[in-house]
C-alpha cells in the first residue's frame, strides 16, 4: 500500500539526484522499460510531471540486443532505466563501446557485479547510476553515480530516506560491520494489503525516530563504507 506522497517524494529525489544532474537543457526522452504493474514503471512515468517525453521499448526488442541499441538511436533515447542483466545484453552488443544514445542509464532491480561495474565506470560517454531500492519503500531507497576507483555500492539515500544498518536486536552496527538494511523516512509504504501478520513482521517501531515512527526491514545485508556509501553483502533470508 504505497501512497501518492511517496511517489511524489521519490520523483522530486530522482529530479535532484540524477535528472537534474544531466547536461542539457528541455525535455528528455526516458524509457519506459518496465510493465506498469511493476514498481519500476512508477520512476519512469512521474517523468511526465518534470516534462520529459517517455519512449515504450517494444517488448518484441528487449531480448535483443542489437535490435535494441538501434531502435534507441532511431527514437534518440536520452535516458533508459535496465535491470544489469539487461544492460549486460546490451553491452554484448556494443553499448559500451558506442557514441550517442542514451547518454545516461539508471540500473536497478538485480545486484551490479563488479565487472559490470568496472564497464561501467570505463565507459565515459555516458553517465550511469546504480538504484536500489524495495518497493515497500516507493522504488528506489539510495543512488551511486558508478565511477572509476571505488568500490561497488548500494550509495547513499535520496531525500527524505533514512538508512539504518541494524543488527536482530535492532541496535545499530558500527561501521565497516554487517547488518540488516532497515529503511525509515517518506518512502515507506503503509503495509500490505489484507496481512497484518507480515505488515507487522517487516514494518516496525524505529527506536530511533519520533512518536509514531516505523522502519522497514528489508532483509538486505550490508555493511557501511566509512564515507556513508553501502556495500550489499547478500540476503538474510533464502529471496
Amino acid at each position: 500500500l504505497v501512497e501518492h506522497r511517496a511517489a511524489i517524494n521519490l520523483a522530486k529525489a530522482l529530479e535532484r539526484r540524477i535528472f537534474g544532474q544531466l547536461d542539457g537543457d528541455g525535455p528528455r526522452r526516458v524509457s519506459v522499460n518496465a510493465p506498469l504493474t511493476f514498481d519500476a514503471s512508477v520512476q519512469q512515468w512521474t517523468r511526465l510531471g518534470f516534462g520529459d517525453a517517455l519512449v515504450i521499448v517494444p517488448e518484441e526488442l528487449r531480448a535483443n540486443g542489437g535490435a535494441l541499441l538501434d531502435w534507441m538511436r532511431r527514437e534518440r533515447l536520452d535516458v533508459l532505466d535496465c535491470t544489469p542483466s539487461h544492460l549486460r545484453l546490451l553491452a554484448e552488443a556494443g553499448l559500451l563501446e558506442a557514441a550517442g544514445t542514451p547518454r545516461a542509464l539508471l540500473v536497478g532491480g538485480e545486484a551490479v557485479d563488479r565487472a559490470l561495474w568496472e564497464a561501467m565506470a570505463a565507459d565515459s560517454g555516458r553517465r550511469f547510476f546504480n538504484v536500489y531500492g524495495p518497493t515497500e519503500c516507493t522504488v528506489d531507497a539510495t543512488v551511486e553515480e558508478i565511477a572509476a576507483r571505488r568500490e561497488p555500492s548500494l550509495g547513499q539515500p535520496v531525500d527524505g530516506v533514512e538508512l539504518r544498518v541494524l543488527d536482530p536486536a535492532l541496535r545499530k552496527v558500527p561501521a565497516g560491520l554487517p547488518g540488516e538494511l532497515c529503511i525509515a523516512g517518506a518512502g515507506l509504504a503503509r503495509g500490505y494489503l489484507g496481512r497484518p501478520d507480515l505488515t507487522a513482521e517487516r514494518f516496525v517501531p524505529d527506536p530511533f525516530g519520533g512518536a509514531g515512527a516505523r522502519l522497514y526491514r528489508t532483509g538486505d545485508r550490508v555493511r557501511l563504507f566509512p564515507d556513508g556509501r553501502l556495500e550489499l553483502l547478500g540476503r538474510l533470508d533464502h529471496q
